[in-house]
């Protein structure tokens, strides 16, 4: 566990595009969707939504998850659950995003795991 005032950085090298006027998450170039179609499409997209509204919130911009929630026109109790996902380990991240080897990964287990401590977390996921 982290001490409360270390911190760590992660890349993961997203691009964010404009689609009607909004920003959408793109997925790495090298990102190949498997090939059985079985993985959540969206999990890249809410862990960077999440990500999003973590930074948004240590920025000042919302004091509460609920003032966060009713910006973004979201139920409380799922922002809440989501933004768990801004706080998954650095190595279940990275599995995610490049190696793809687990395909049916849920963005509920990932949500239910990442309240875990970043040790335990990779073999929740993957194992």
């Amino acid at each position: 566990m982290m001490k409360p005032d270390e911190s760590i950085q992660i890349f993961v090298p997203l691009k964010v595009r404009k689609q009607n006027g909004r920003p959408k998450i793109m997925p790495p170039a090298t990102y190949l969707p498997s090939e059985d179609r079985s993985q959540d499409p969206h999990i890249l997209r809410a862990i960077g939504r999440a990500w999003g509204w973590r930074r948004r919130m240590e920025a000042g911009e919302f004091n509460t998850v609920t003032d966060l929630a009713k910006a973004v026109g979201l139920a409380e109790r799922h922002v809440s659950r989501q933004l768990r996902l801004a706080y998954l380990a650095p190595g279940v991240l990275k599995r995610l995003v490049y190696k793809r080897e687990v395909p049916a990964v849920t963005l509920l287990k990932l949500t239910d795991v990442a309240a875990l401590p970043w040790h335990e977390q990779p073999e929740r996921v993957f194992d």
